[in-house]
């Protein structure tokens, strides 16, 4: 879920998507404002553990040196490790195992698929996706997640057909 609406093309590129970075600069041409940035999780992972706040071009090209870097110290099974240990799932909530516990009360692997593309979402934007506070949000985001799961062909049309009729059931729930 995580690659289908995160990183389409991350077996493919070495740490930077040209054409998703081509994509967004023509589509925030286009529409005169900031619609999509072409990070690749190997990009995301480098501005989380550098901590850049702001999203300018010089940042994008460093991260996007660093994450060359990354990819040719580490796999891209380690790389993808490292984003699950580390992204944002809102509020205090790091890494997907977190987020997993605090909103389902279960581990990842437990997950339903609806569950695992939710999840899948939240990074992008963790404080406005979060499924506690913005459930309608997360939902739409989750929708999208598995729209994409399915265009890319990591899922059949039943699983994501059953998957959008499961109804989103997120709570609060204490760390174990």
């Amino acid at each position: 879920a995580t690659l289908a609406i995160e990183d389409k093309r991350f077996n493919q590129h070495y740490g930077v998507d040209v054409w998703a970075i081509l994509r967004a600069v023509k589509l925030n041409a286009s529409n005169r404002k900031v619609m999509s940035g072409g990070s690749t999780i190997s990009m995301q992972v480098i501005r989380i553990l550098e901590g850049r706040k702001n999203r300018t071009v010089l940042n994008k090209i460093i991260e996007a040196v660093h994450a060359i870097k990354l990819e040719t110290l580490y796999s891209k099974d380690e790389v993808l490790k490292f984003y699950f240990e580390i992204a944002p799932y809102g509020g205090n909530i790091q890494g997907v195992k977190a987020a997993s516990l605090r909103y389902f009360n279960k581990n990842p692997s437990d997950l339903t698929l609806a569950e695992s593309a939710l999840l899948a979402g939240i990074p992008q934007s963790p404080s406005r996706l979060r499924p506690d506070r913005h459930l309608e949000r997360a939902k739409k985001r989750r929708d999208m997640a598995l729209s994409s799961m399915l265009k890319n062909k990591y899922i059949t049309i039943n699983q994501y057909q059953e998957a959008v009729k499961e109804p989103v059931i997120v709570g609060n729930y204490p760390f174990p």
